[in-house]
Parts: C-alpha cells; sequence; structure tokens
C-alpha cells in the first residue's frame, strides 16, 4: 500500500495515499466533527462542520472529502476553523425544531452533541422558519422535516439500497429532503427497511411507535398477550442500557419481558429452526423435481418488498416460507392455542424485532392463517428499551430467565438467522446430514460468513454440488439479481437480507452514531456475538431439536405437508413502483 506523510497540527503522521484530511486525523488522534459525514456511506462536505485550515489552500476545507498528499500541511483548531465551524452550527440549528425533550433521539442526537462540544448556549441567527407537517402514513417510518438537517445521509443509504425512495427537492431555502411530487413516504417504492433511520443523525426519520397499543393489550385481562424475540435483538438491545456494543443479554431480556406482564415469552428462534425444515425440505424438492430455480429465501420483509416492486419477475423464485416470526404468530394462534384451550381471537402476540419492515409485513392480509393477523403488534429493539426503561427495570441487575416451553426451544442454526449468511449456513447444515444420511464434518461455512457485499460458495452434498451466494443490501441484491437475469450466473439457492449486514444492523436496532461507526462496524461486532450463541448452543442444527419434531409429530405431520402450507406458507404480490 502506497503511503505519504502529512503534518496535522504539529503531529506528522504517515496514510495511505487514498485517504482524506479526516482520515490522517484520526490517526493522528485528533477528532474533527462532522455531520453529514458517515463512513462507507456519505461523504459529501455539505454541512461544512469538518472544515479545516490547509497551508497554501485559499479557503477552509471540507476535511471528509479533501485528499491527502505528500506534505500537507493542515490545522485543525485554529481559531478561524473554530469560529467558522460555529456558525455554521448555529446556522443549523436556526431553522430547527429544537424540541429536544420531546425527541425520540434527546441524548442520542448528533446535532445535540456537537452543540455541547461547541458550547452553543444560544442562536444569534434566528429567521424565517417553514413548518411542515409530519408524515405518519407509513406502518414502519415517520418523517419529520422540521428537524431534518439536509445532511443527505438518508438519501445516500437509500440510493445505496438500489431504492432512492427520497432525495433532496426545491431549492435555496426551500431545499427539503422527501419523496417526489410531495408524497409521502407510503406512496413511493420505499421498503420500510429503516436504513435511513439508522443513517440520521438527529429525529428527523424514526420507527411508527406502537408501545402504548402493547401497553393497552397488558392491561385488558381478556388478551392472552405472549411475545416472541428474534435472534439479532438479544446481540444490541444491552447497548440501549450502556452495555459494549456485541453483549449478549438473552437471559435478561426474557426477565424483563415477564416484568412487563407478558403472559408468556417465546423465542423466535424456535420458528427459525421450523424455517429451516420447511425451506429445506422446499429446495430439495425442486432441485429433484425441477421446481423453480433458485430458490430465494424470503425471511426479510425488505427483501420481500423489494421484489415485489423492483423484480416481479422473480416472485416464483422466492420461498413461500413465512419469515420465522409470522410462523410463530401463526402457530401460536392455532397450535398453542388450541393445546392450552384459547380462543385464537383473545391470544395477542407481540413481536421484538430489529427491523422496521416487518410492522409493515403484520399488515398483509396473506399472513392470517387462523382468520386473525399472525402478529399483532411489531415492536423494534429501540422500542422494547424504551419500554424497559418507562417500567423502572434495572436492566443489568436482572437475572437471566430462560424463554417458555414448548415452542422456546432453538438451536445455533436458529440463532445465526440474525447475521448474513446465517440462513443459508443453518440451511446447509440440515440440507446436507438429509442429502448424505451422515452428519456433516464442520458445520461452519465459512465462506457464506462475512460482510462482503456477495458471496459465493459450492457445498459438495454427497454426489450433489450446490450453488449458493448470499447477498445483503438490497443494492447488492439488484447487482446479484441482474447477473441472474442475463445468464452470467447460476445459483440453487439465494440468500437476501435487506440490510446491510442482515438483521444485527436491522432498522430497529439501537443507532450507532457517525463518530462509533468509525471506530467499530456493527455489522462485525453483533454478528460476532451471534456466532458465538451458536457456537455456545448444546444443539447447532435445525433437524435436531426435539420441539420442533414434536411439533410435526403431534400437529404438522411432516414439512410442507398440507397442514404446514396452511399455517406456514404464503404467497406474493407484484407491487407498483410509481
Amino acid at each position: 500500500m502506497d503511503m505519504v506523510k502529512v503534518i496535522i497540527d504539529g503531529v506528522q503522521v504517515e496514510v495511505p495515499k487514498d485517504s482524506t484530511i479526516l482520515d490522517a486525523a484520526r490517526i493522528a488522534g485528533i477528532d474533527i466533527p462532522t455531520l453529514c459525514y458517515l463512513k462507507g456511506i456519505n461523504a459529501i462536505g455539505a454541512c461544512r462542520i469538518c472544515l479545516v485550515e490547509v497551508e497554501g489552500a485559499r479557503a477552509l476545507q471540507a476535511s471528509c472529502v479533501y485528499p491527502v498528499s505528500d506534505g500537507l500541511v493542515v490545522h485543525t483548531n485554529t481559531p478561524v476553523v473554530r469560529e467558522a465551524r460555529r456558525i455554521n452550527l448555529e446556522l443549523i440549528l436556526s431553522n430547527h425544531d429544537r424540541k429536544c425533550l420531546t425527541c425520540v433521539r434527546n441524548q442520542k442526537c448528533e446535532l445535540q452533541d456537537l452543540a455541547e462540544r461547541f458550547h452553543i448556549k444560544d442562536i444569534r441567527y434566528e429567521g424565517e422558519r417553514i413548518d411542515y407537517a409530519r408524515d405518519e402514513l407509513s406502518p414502519s417510518i415517520v418523517r419529520d422535516a422540521n428537524k431534518c438537517v439536509l445532511c443527505r445521509r438518508c438519501v445516500a443509504v437509500c440510493a445505496s439500497q438500489g431504492v432512492s425512495a427520497i432525495g433532496p427537492v426545491e431549492r435555496g431555502f426551500r431545499t427539503i429532503v422527501a419523496p417526489a411530487f410531495d408524497m409521502s413516504i407510503n406512496d413511493v417504492p420505499c421498503i420500510n427497511c429503516g436504513q435511513c433511520i439508522q443513517a440520521c443523525p438527529v429525529g428527523a426519520i424514526k420507527e411508527k411507535d406502537d408501545i402504548d397499543k402493547v401497553w393497552l393489550a397488558l392491561q385488558n385481562p381478556d388478551l392472552h398477550v405472549v411475545v416472541q424475540t428474534a435472534p439479532a435483538v438479544r446481540v444490541a438491545l444491552g447497548e440501549e442500557f450502556g452495555m459494549e456494543m456485541g453483549t449478549r443479554v438473552t437471559g435478561k431480556m426474557a426477565a424483563a419481558l415477564r416484568r412487563l406482564g407478558f403472559d408468556k415469552v417465546f423465542d423466535t428462534d424456535f420458528t427459525a429452526d421450523l424455517t429451516i425444515m420447511e425451506e429445506g425440505t422446499e429446495l430439495l424438492g425442486r432441485i429433484k423435481n425441477g421446481g423453480k430455480l433458485p430458490l430465494i429465501t424470503s425471511c426479510s420483509p425488505g427483501w420481500i418488498k423489494f421484489c415485489e416492486q423492483f423484480y416481479p419477475d422473480f416472485l416464483d423464485n422466492l420461498s413461500t416460507c413465512k419469515s420465522p416470526h409470522e410462523m410463530m404468530g401463526a402457530l401460536l394462534k392455532s397450535y398453542y392455542a388450541e393445546k392450552n384451550g384459547l380462543d385464537p381471537a383473545k391470544v395477542f402476540v407481540v413481536s421484538i424485532m430489529p427491523c422496521t419492515a416487518k410492522k409493515f409485513e403484520a399488515q398483509r392480509p396473506e399472513l392470517s392463517a387462523t382468520g386473525f393477523p399472525d402478529v399483532d403488534v411489531v415492536l423494534t429493539t429501540r422500542e422494547l428499551a424504551r419500554m424497559i426503561k418507562e417500567a423502572g427495570l434495572d436492566f443489568a441487575k436482572l437475572p437471566d430467565e430462560e424463554f417458555d416451553r414448548p415452542l422456546g426451544e432453538s438451536t445455533g442454526a436458529g440463532v445465526i438467522f440474525g447475521a448474513t449468511g446465517g440462513v443459508m449456513e443453518a440451511a446447509l447444515r440440515t440440507v446436507a446430514e438429509i442429502v448424505t444420511g451422515k452428519p456433516m464434518e464442520d458445520i461452519e461455512v465459512k465462506a457464506v460468513r462475512g460482510i462482503e457485499g456477495v458471496k459465493e460458495a459450492e457445498i459438495q452434498l454427497g454426489d450433489m454440488v450446490v450453488r449458493a451466494a448470499v447477498a445483503h443490501g438490497t443494492g447488492n441484491a439488484k447487482a446479484l439479481l441482474e447477473k441472474v437475469k442475463s445468464g452470467e450466473k447460476e445459483y440453487h439457492f439465494i440468500e437476501v437480507m435487506a440490510c446491510p449486514g442482515g438483521c444485527v444492523t436491522g432498522g430497529g436496532q439501537p443507532i450507532v452514531k457517525a463518530k462509533d461507526r468509525m471506530e467499530r462496524d456493527p455489522r462485525e461486532v453483533r454478528a460476532a456475538a451471534i456466532y458465538e450463541e451458536d457456537r455456545d448452543m448444546p444443539l447447532r442444527k435445525s433437524h435436531d431439536n426435539p420441539e420442533v419434531k414434536k411439533l410435526y409429530e403431534d400437529y404438522l405431520g411432516e414439512p410442507n405437508s398440507h397442514k404446514a402450507h396452511e399455517l406456514l406458507h404464503t404467497h406474493y404480490v407484484a407491487r407498483k413502483t410509481y
């Protein structure tokens, strides 16, 4: 790697030739403030908060986009630099809705952090303000343009997803980030993935808050309220309570949910195992019987909506399996209700998910196997944290508790659903043993792990070679599907997750500020915790789950049976892209 030497605030540092001043400063241990910059997503120099002095340049320069060169001399803390940053920050604040105490991002806001850093106690530039109506029509996402700082991070991440549902419209002072033609986010091809929420430095975009619906259900004596938690929640929830990124809080999470008043606490990992039984059988059936290939996974609702909108010609390739939490909801209102003498109409199912798209998914009319919605309410990881705080629970001091049984047993294969490549790996662990009739020698399929945008693998299963691919982020999925359409690539099985990194960095997970993303990649840190939990599980293959076996023996019959299709499978619809 070619290196160059630069001098920053009198310190000489050697950095890669393709670095920016911002990169070089961090290597030198200097924290240049940023607002619009988001590593790997957005580097446009728009906010002018990261200004520095470069010797020989006529004006201050945005450090996030200024490339280094050998012998470059930079000053980051002169009076001129500090005053310019302060003025730019005050100008941003002058047209910002500063109702911080009632904002969902209070004390977690990057603009608030900057105001504290620069000791902003008053705004010198009060002027005209434009008041915008909030866009609350989407079941997943709320937009409040009054809080927007025009950083365009949401625009960049939406474009990287291959969607571009939002962008800057109007000009000058009237510029706003919004869908075109003053449309609601609900009326454009938004896939509800919530990556815009993760990217936003302030509270201009947030998830639709459904906490009150759950509190009301818990207070209703006529309802039997049950809750389930997705695998990725357990490796992120602790961050909301000051724990290190990637801390596993599975047992404390179960304890907290009981103390909130839920009648039963189940693990969505159980139906992740069930998904592997259904989807693995579906894959083998398509391969043996000349079915539509490649089979593409269906557990990511953001990906499903992306496919319905932009690639409807691939709908027949999608697995007919419902996502794991929808499978669980269907079982809770059928098998579980029958077993416990409960009226399905009185069983209220709450899903705790890392995902905002699952709020949209829960409203899909086709996901109502018993005549009632399979899932009544979806809460994000962040919403659950707010409920725990509101209830006054000291999360860190809670004891570790188990999930309820049945429908609470799970394997390591179920937990790795939370990371990109996890569904593929879990399926291969089971399919390999079904095909060969003997255990896999190494059940950790490293070829499908990691954060590379598209991963490929060929797996020898007896006399059969399965060609597989994994894509995370719908932008990567788009590139992969184009190669499949053109005939450049052929696969038997494809896993797609809408969110970069998979569910561990879903739109409903704890937000990681831009500054922290420069130091650690949450996709890697949280995924590492997922794989740790897998290795610690006594059972690591879905077909070894005793409760899954009993469910088939007592109720479903066998994978892909008529009963299983009634409860656990669904269909998809082509959607307009407007």
